[in-house]
């Protein structure tokens, strides 16, 4: 679906308007490379359609360091957010997630992210739809790819589904523009009408119940 240039009002909503509405800011001339790890911590990433929406459940998680929305998966370098929308890259909208084992494991992550996506949904998530709003889970070892996989089968036996979420190999994560940064804590009114008017949270709720995230 076509991505439209970020429009200061919010109005998109009532019509079940895409992640890809979002508020304006000017194109940078290209994003930047994440930063190296320090030392003690490991990182996850993972891709849930609007990497808005799954910021604000991952930092919620104690042993969560930081999360970063940006781009990933493409070979294309310092991706905009304009690029991916428009498909001129094979980025998908990611979250790092920067923990500390010691406080929190991978498995518990995975979790997280399961709780906060439509794993069926083969054509993006939910009212945003594309390729670069496809679920996958970025893997650096054989272990998370062990972890991924054997958590996956488990959510396809739990809600009777064939999981679409794809298992790739982890490539650099480029961290968005700074206004998509915290988007929830910045911009609440709009994050949560956002939600709403996508029918995540209804969808959320159907699939997990108490487990649904938010």
């Amino acid at each position: 679906m076509s991505r439209a240039l970020l429009v200061l009002t919010v109005a998109v909503f009532t019509s079940l308007a895409a992640c890809s509405q979002r508020v304006a800011a000017e194109t940078p001339e290209g994003t930047q490379a994440a930063p190296a790890l320090q030392t003690g911590q490991a990182e996850a990433v993972f891709a849930g359609g609007c990497f808005w929406c799954v910021e604000k459940p991952f930092d919620k998680v104690k042993g969560v360091v930081s999360t970063t929305s940006g781009y990933t998966g493409g070979p294309e370098l310092h991706p905009t957010y304009e690029d991916v929308g428009y498909h001129r890259t094979g980025h998908l909208e990611a979250l790092r997630v920067v923990y500390e084992p010691d406080e929190v494991s991978y498995e518990e992550l995975l979790q997280v992210f399961w709780h906060n996506i439509d794993p069926g949904q083969a054509n993006g998530q939910f009212c945003d739809r594309g390729e670069q709003y496809r679920t996958a889970v970025f893997t650096s070892d054989p272990g998370e790819i062990a972890a991924v996989e054997a958590s996956r089968g488990q959510v396809a036996e739990q809600l009777g589904v064939t999981v679409d979420t794809r298992v790739l190999p982890a490539q650099v994560f480029w961290e968005a523009e700074g206004y998509h940064q915290d988007f929830y804590l910045k911009n609440p009114s709009h994050y949560s009408r956002y939600r709403t008017g996508c029918g995540r949270d209804a969808r959320l709720q159907e699939l997990w119940g108490d487990q649904a995230g938010h």
